[in-house]
């Protein structure tokens, strides 16, 4: 497996926010971490990158367990996080941003050059100069994105890739979510979208209140309209 989370308990200050989080993400997969607003998704990505002080449990990434290692570490181990907020740097041009993030080769990964970053992203490659703070919300979410493949991650952490995009940019994420898989990368994302998981997804599991309560494949998920109504329907 490439990514195996075990166990996974966390907390804010004396609020227990996850309980017991298990799931498991396989060589090249895409997987849906779906639920409402609230449910717990934010914090069990930001849980496996280390960036909640207080947890528990077991987070195996590529055979290593990381669970004790600093975000840094983490990441370097080749781990991407693309968080919710679109951090990226104002003052600074699409291209400086994507060279803030860059890392060497890996063996195991997909090696990402500017070039293929604009190939994947176009609107990035017409607005090479443009700073960060002078794009859409949407522009910004693909350079969020890229910035981090600059660092040649072997698995990417999507937190809310489709929140607050037009559907013509939700269709652009959605190709380059499935060219990023075609290019060996695995890839977990958290939605409320159930249409846009679909269209990317092999397997989902859905959270409610910090627990899984639903795992299998988009197939089987869409067989239990009884689960998806009780889980998803807003």
């Amino acid at each position: 497996m490439k990514l195996t989370v075990q166990d996974l308990n966390s907390h804010y200050g004396p609020a227990h926010i996850l309980f017991d989080i298990g799931f498991e993400v396989g060589e090249g997969e895409v997987v849906a971490l779906l639920g409402r607003n609230g449910a717990g998704k934010s914090t069990t990505f930001r849980s496996i990158v280390g960036l909640v002080a207080q947890r528990t449990g077991r987070i195996v990434f590529e055979g290593k367990d990381v669970s004790a290692k600093p975000t840094h570490e983490i990441v370097r181990e080749g781990l991407g996080y693309v968080p919710e907020e679109r951090r990226i740097f104002t003052d600074l041009t699409v291209e400086e941003n994507l060279e803030v993030g860059k890392q060497p080769k890996r063996a195991n990964a997909p090696d990402w050059t500017r070039e293929k970053l604009f190939a994947l992203f176009p609107n990035l490659g017409e607005m090479k100069n443009r700073p960060g703070g002078r794009m859409s919300g949407g522009e910004q979410q693909m350079l969020t994105i890229a910035r981090t493949l600059m660092g040649n991650p072997s698995l990417v952490l999507l937190d809310e890739p489709s929140e607050g995009l037009s559907p013509k940019i939700v269709e652009q994420m959605v190709d380059a979510i499935l060219t990023m898989k075609k290019e060996g990368v695995s890839i977990v994302v958290s939605e409320q979208n159930l249409h846009f998981a679909r269209l990317i997804s092999d397997r989902a599991y859905i959270i409610e209140r910090g627990r899984i309560c639903f795992g299998g494949t988009m197939a089987e998920l869409d067989a239990r309209p009884d689960i998806r109504d009780a889980h998803l329907s807003l």
